[in-house]
């Protein structure tokens, strides 16, 4: 009789410890570690995608002309500020003469005083020529001696030698007179195209040497785009192509345009490729040189092919795949990749068929041991 109330009390305990054993379980199995995981999932389609190329780009311009004169002087005047649109052949500032005009004074004499001993040597030279001749027909009457006239001769080429550094003298002085007068008419800064002024390195009263840039203009129709891509993705890129232009300065619009070239030298160090890219439609107002943009080149659509949503690719132990769903089992598939769009597919050449279901996202790290819940959406993620 005594074991009555041991049994009533070992009957309780076990009442008590299955239930919570069985609520212990059903939590664990439902939202502990053991929990199946959350998974959204997708069947690999068979569709065509356009690939396409994505870069970052400056502004900058095709063509851009320093002016400045062509000799050494003082900047007179400047009329133009950076910002300024100008016109083809717009005086944009004026040197000052300072001492030209002296100089063009000074070889104008200069050339003068050659052209006078030019005059000279031409006389010099007829008369030993006449006196050559001369002899030479009495020696053959045998009146004067070979002596004389080989000193006859002698004196001939040197009248000729004379003759020829006076005619040298000539046009050297003749062109320097003339390089003078034209840096005298050169004194106005002018703009050889319709430009848009963007540095002004010289005020007014500045010396400057010759070649020395005091206004510089850029040519507005030449804007082009520097664009780097990732050289593991720049397969395909080629001139002509499509491209879509967003400069930063205006966030949500792009600007139509198209690859211009590929550049041939591509850079070492950064793995890029590099390319040009122009507006269709130069943007009103012209964007800053140096501004940034975003460059989206179209490439040439593909054939249908099985696709997957890129989300859906990981990597385990070194390899790259998907987590696949077969028969209810989770499997990691190894696969090969191709091209992608920027709609975030992507092609698989070997590892998958049209019709598998994989899975593009989870709730956490999946493994091969993982039980998965298949879900319409998980929270926090965004499809």
């Amino acid at each position: 009789m005594k074991g009555l109330p041991l049994q009533r009390r070992t009957l309780a305990l076990i009442a008590v410890i299955v239930p919570l054993l069985a609520l212990f379980i059903y939590v664990g199995l439902r939202s502990g570690p053991l929990a199946p995981v959350a998974v959204t999932v997708a069947n690999v389609e068979s569709r065509a995608i356009t690939p396409a190329l994505f870069g970052i780009g400056t502004v900058e311009a095709r063509y851009t002309y320093q002016i400045g004169p062509t000799f050494a002087g003082r900047v007179r005047r400047l009329d133009v500020h950076v910002g300024d649109q100008v016109r083809a052949g717009q005086v944009l500032g004026e040197m000052e003469r300072v001492d030209l005009d002296d100089r063009v004074r000074s070889q104008g004499s200069a050339f003068k005083r050659a052209e006078a001993a030019l005059s000279e040597a031409e006389a010099r030279q007829v008369y030993a020529q006449a006196q050559a001749r001369r002899y030479e027909q009495l020696f053959t009457v045998h009146t004067v001696s070979e002596e004389l006239v080989t000193t006859k001769r002698q004196e001939l080429q040197i009248a000729n030698a004379a003759l020829s550094a006076a005619r040298e003298d000539v046009d050297r002085a003749r062109a320097d007179r003339e390089g003078l007068v034209a840096q005298r008419s050169n004194l106005r800064l002018i703009s050889p195209v319709d430009a848009v002024v963007v540095a002004r390195n010289s005020d007014p009263g500045t010396t400057i040497v010759a070649g020395q840039a005091v206004v510089e203009v850029i040519d507005p129709k030449s804007l082009w785009i520097n664009i780097r891509f990732d050289q593991i993705s720049a397969a395909g890129l080629a001139a002509g192509l499509p491209a879509r232009i967003a400069l930063r300065s205006r966030a949500g619009a792009s600007v139509e345009g198209h690859v211009l070239r590929v550049e041939p030298k591509a850079d070492a160090i950064t793995e890029e490729t590099l390319a040009k890219a122009t507006f269709d439609d130069l943007p009103d107002p012209i964007p800053p040189l140096g501004e940034l943009t975003e460059v989206t080149v179209d490439l040439p659509a593909l054939p249908a092919s099985p696709v997957i949503p890129n989300a859906a690719v990981r990597r385990e132990g070194g390899k790259v795949g998907v987590w696949q769903l077969v028969d209810g089992a989770l499997r990691f598939s190894p696969v090969v990749l191709g091209a992608s769009d920027l709609d975030g597919f992507v092609q698989v050449r070997e590892g998958l068929r049209t019709g598998d279901q994989i899975v593009t996202y989870s709730e956490k790290a999946l493994t091969g041991r993982s039980r998965v819940k298949v879900v319409d959406r998980i929270a926090g993620v965004a499809e």
